[in-house]
């Protein structure tokens, strides 16, 4: 079994108070991905704030187009700090995502760790340098330039 971790950081401008706004809002996910991911929130009843033991459903279209239904839990969160999100059912055999913020001088550094383990045994490792870490490599380039455009480019 293939398990894979994924990092990226990014410097922000902006306070930690409206950082941490954007980024525990559920709303704002789909903001921060590229559209070609066809990312959707299906939940009904989605908190505009997350919570310990939430649960975001959403559709996305991660590869060929073919829509893939995901839900995330929120397992913890350190209000202000960070948060974590485990899938509990999607493309995945194992996703956990970390997010942390903390503030630096003149802004905000934000990090993640994805801890992951692809699909389908073999063929899913075989498939992570092709195609998977790829895919994570467009999404957080896209999310960095998407906070970039609303917050401004980072200047230490």
């Amino acid at each position: 079994m293939a398990f894979y971790q994924f990092q990226r950081q990014q410097e922000i401008n902006g306070s930690k108070e409206e950082i941490w706004d954007f980024i525990s809002s559920p709303a704002n996910l789909k903001e921060i991905t590229p559209a070609y991911m066809g990312f959707d929130i299906t939940s009904t009843n989605t908190s505009e704030k997350m919570y310990e033991g939430m649960l975001i459903s959403y559709t996305v279209r991660p590869l060929l187009g073919i829509k893939t239904k995901w839900v995330t839990e929120i397992t913890h969160i350190n209000e202000g700090h960070f948060f974590i999100d485990e899938q509990r059912m999607g493309p995945y055999k194992m996703w956990h995502h970390q997010h942390f913020i903390e503030e630096i001088s003149n802004g905000i550094l934000m990090r993640d760790i994805v801890s992951y383990i692809p699909p389908f045994g073999i063929l899913g490792a075989l498939a992570n340098p092709l195609i998977i870490k790829n895919k994570l490599e467009q999404i957080f380039a896209f999310r960095k330039e998407a906070l970039e455009k609303k917050y401004g480019v980072y200047n230490q």
